[in-house]
């Protein structure tokens, strides 16, 4: 079978193999959480006897009437019997049988194994699985491609990078799209298949939601408003004008069943001299920017915010704990952490006019300390000034 490998993740998870820890996969549906347990199990774990290999897709149609304790168990008892040495478990969309925690942990104590787990709903890890396994399980979020992992699915195709960024403006970055070579058609119609499901599955059944059309509507909002400040009240005010009521509970209810479905990612705002978190006009960003395409907007029309979106995404697969930095009445559009580490980037389409530059360099002005400071944009030019560096976005998107 043909892989994508995803290096980046592989390389993580592999420091965890025969530890004594659950792996669990998250994110959303088809980013290629099965693809890389198939790789763990098959590759890095070619040693072991494929009898010792015990691999579960739970949205198969053969598992279909496993979905609880007791079928899950029912159904591993013969895999088991008789088996010597250690037992490797996969189990992918573990979130689909109902009480599977209590078989995992069941499995963690009664035998010799290497458990892993993918999900595509965050509340795989809340819960009565946070008080059974806590402390022994680590989590890996797995994002669509980045532009660099773009670029290695399609090197087979005879285009520049400046072409295929083109095309990964528009499509994104979910991995099954390799198949159709970039042809938008299929392209998009994949994604709205996938968005359906997505919707479908992870949010309107798993949450038994019954207002369906307002739940579109709210969702709509934030996929017309990716890269916007915005309120759940300012939501509420929205369906006002279009004279219907809506309470800020539901908004913010059916907002957070998005991110707890990886469809969104909410970024909070951080100010830098208040030095607290605030609570109001948080900025949404799509986990796939390709949706937005496909459900009938213009990733170029608003490029500057797609760019956003796409470096947001690219600075969390880095690790990056990423916020909106609010620098008293300016914004910086990320600051990113990790360990102790801090650095800043603004993200411009052109800046072509001293105005626009000075916007971007400017607000750098009033952050006083010395960690490393960026501007992104599409310029060819290199504008870097005052110990402020600029980088073109594609390049920046391509670094190691």
């Amino acid at each position: 079978m043909e892989y994508i490998s995803r290096p980046k993740y592989i390389e993580k998870i592999k420091q965890f193999v025969d530890k004594p820890i659950i792996k669990v996969l998250t994110g959303m549906r088809r980013v290629g959480k099965s693809t890389i347990l198939t790789i763990i199990k098959d590759e890095i774990l070619n040693n072991v006897p494929d009898k010792n290999k015990i691999y579960l897709n739970f949205e198969s149609v053969e598992l279909l009437n496993v979905n609880s304790v007791d079928t899950l168990l029912k159904y591993l008892q013969p895999l088991l019997e008789n088996l010597q040495g250690k037992v490797y478990f996969f189990f992918d969309e573990i979130q689909m049988v109902s009480g599977w925690e209590k078989v995992i942990n069941g499995l963690r104590v009664d035998k010799d194994c290497d458990i892993y787990l993918t999900g595509s709903n965050s509340t795989l890890l809340s819960g009565s699985l946070a008080t059974l396994l806590a402390g022994r399980y680590v989590e890996f979020e797995i994002q669509p491609f980045t532009f660099s992992e773009f670029i290695r699915a399609y090197e087979d195709i005879t285009l520049s990078k400046d072409e295929l960024f083109d095309k990964f403006i528009k499509l994104g970055g979910m991995p099954f799209l390799k198949y159709f070579k970039l042809d938008e058609i299929p392209s998009f119609k994949y994604l709205n298949d996938v968005y359906n499901t997505v919707l479908v599955k992870d949010v309107l059944q798993y949450n038994n939601i019954r207002d369906v059309d307002i739940f579109n509507r709210i969702l709509y909002y934030s996929l017309e408003n990716t890269g916007h400040t915005f309120s759940a009240n300012s939501i509420k005010n929205y369906f006002k004008n279009e004279s219907r009521k809506v309470s800020i509970d539901t908004v913010l209810n059916y907002l957070q069943y998005c991110i707890q479905a990886f469809i969104i990612k909410k970024v909070p705002r951080y100010d830098t001299f208040g030095k607290k978190i605030l609570k109001v006009d948080e900025k949404y960003y799509l986990t796939d920017h390709g949706f937005r395409q496909a459900r009938g907007f213009s990733n170029t029309k608003d490029i500057e915010r797609t760019l956003e979106n796409i470096v947001y995404i690219e600075l969390i697969s880095r690790g990056y704990d990423v916020k909106i930095g609010k620098v008293k009445d300016k914004e910086i559009d990320f600051i990113c952490e990790k360990g102790n580490q801090l650095s800043y980037y603004q993200v411009s389409y052109m800046m072509g006019d001293e105005k626009t530059r000075e916007r971007e360099f400017g607000v750098y002005k009033l952050i006083e300390n010395n960690f490393p400071k960026y501007v992104l944009s599409m310029d060819l030019i290199d504008f870097s000034q005052e110990g402020i560096i600029h980088k073109n976005i594609i390049n920046f998107l391509l670094e190691d």
